[in-house]
């Protein structure tokens, strides 16, 4: 994968863990954190050193799901995020930033590469120049 790693947000362990996991086994470096306050952290100390965003919603006591979001976003317009919740989904319209992906838990893991690979693959510039229309 190219290089930058996907930022994970997650405040149960054992899910933690396993989107860890699944992500590095799928090729992609992971920095998994299990608050909003340590993502916002991390992220702050090396915007450039992640290319996407995984976020549970209701992270315990502070700022949501939706906070790091818009926090990241502020500093990186077109990261990917992909966020996850057991009972925020709802909101998502409301609440989430543009061009992100929900995705409600209980949820199998290829769902979320799914999700990660499809949105930064829409922020790659294509190479292949446009056609001029024949007559």
């Amino acid at each position: 994968m190219s290089s930058g790693a996907v930022l994970v947000v997650e405040d149960e362990t054992m899910i933690l863990l396993d989107l860890e996991t699944g992500l590095e086994e799928a090729g992609f470096e992971v920095v998994g954190v299990r608050s909003a306050s340590a993502a916002m952290a991390a992220f702050d100390e090396a915007p450039d050193a992640f290319k996407a965003l995984l976020s549970d919603i209701r992270l315990g006591p502070g700022p949501s799901g939706w906070e790091v979001a818009r926090h990241v976003r502020q500093v990186k317009s077109t990261i990917p995020v992909v966020y996850v919740s057991g009972d925020s989904a709802s909101q998502w319209g409301a609440e989430g930033v543009p061009n992100s992906i929900m995705i409600t838990k209980p949820f199998f893991i290829p769902q979320i590469i799914t999700a990660i690979s499809t949105l930064m693959n829409e922020q790659l510039p294509t190479d292949t120049p446009t056609q001029p229309a024949s007559d």
